[in-house]
Formats: C-alpha cells, structure tokens, sequence
C-alpha cells in the first residue's frame, strides 16, 4: 500500500475512534446527575404505583413526600395492594378513614435515605409513623416484614424508593 493511503488510512481510522469517543462521552455525565424527580413523581412515572399514588393524595401526603427529605419508601405495587382483602383499599380511601391510610403509608417510610447496602445490615428500622419495621436478610432475597423486596435503590431527588411485593401493616 503506497504511504499516501496509509496515511489517508490511518487518519480516518483516528477520526473515527474519535466520533466514537465523542458520541459515547457526549452523555456519561447525565450519570453522574442527580435524579430530577421527587419519590412521587418517580413512583408515578414507573407506572406500577397508580394505588400508592391515589393513597397519598387520600392521605394528603404528596406534598410531604415531595419535600426536601430525604425519605426511604418501601413502596408497594398495584399488585400489592390487589392482595389486600376485596373492598380494604376503597374503605380506606375514604375521608373518613385518613387516620388509618396515615398510619399505614408512614409506616412505609423512614427519615433519612437508606440504600440496599445500608438496609441489608439492618435487622429493624423505625419508620415515620413511629412503629419499626423487622428486615430479614437471607438467600432468597431481603424482606421487610411480611414483604418481599422485589427492587431496590430506586433513586429520586429526595431519597430512595425500594420496592415490595405487599403492603405492611403496622400493629394496632
């Protein structure tokens, strides 16, 4: 090959590594961001926590779980919700049962931003509602009371969401 290709060659071969580099870079410190969304907004945008979201609102705490925090929310799915007896969620939507709602979405919360790492080294944490929840650590998986942690550090501008498999109840 004459060294005129060569050279042609090889600088192409630079320029192109370089477009690579460039349009691989061009987006890595999004990374390295913050999460933009609060724990509402990030729960409602996953599209799995519609329940969560109309319990909060009953409950008239949106607004608390989109300040500064940080929060950890053991959040339950739609499909968490759907375990509970036919007619529980409906009930306790209703004005008139807030207190109840209030008792039981805080007790899925804790103050303070608690990652996996942290969660697993625990055997209990009080949550908001003033009542500790037992987390277990085995081989099948974490669990928080009577629920299975299905994902984890879920992250939001304002703390941490881990995902549970059934709504826990605090005791009476």
């Amino acid at each position: 090959m004459n060294k005129r290709i060569s050279n042609f060659l090889g600088l192409a071969l630079m320029a192109k590594f370089v477009l690579v580099f460039m349009a691989s870079t061009a987006h890595a410190g999004d990374y390295n961001k913050a999460p933009s969304k609060d724990i509402v907004d990030t729960a409602v945008a996953a599209g799995q926590f519609e329940t969560l979201a109309a319990a909060l609102g009953a409950a008239d705490l949106v607004d608390t779980l989109k300040g500064d925090g940080p929060f950890t929310v053991f959040a339950p799915t739609d499909a968490a919700f759907a375990k509970l007896p036919e007619g529980t969620v409906e009930s306790l939507l209703k004005p008139e049962n807030r207190d109840q709602l209030v008792a039981i979405l805080t007790y899925h919360v804790v103050a303070g931003e608690a990652k996996a790492a942290d969660v697993v080294k625990l055997s209990e944490v009080t949550t908001v509602n003033g009542q500790s929840v037992s987390i277990e650590v085995s081989d099948g998986g974490v669990r928080v009371d009577n629920a299975n942690v299905v994902a984890t550090d879920i992250a939001a501008s304002n703390g941490v969401i881990h995902v549970i498999d059934t709504v826990i109840l605090p005791r009476s």
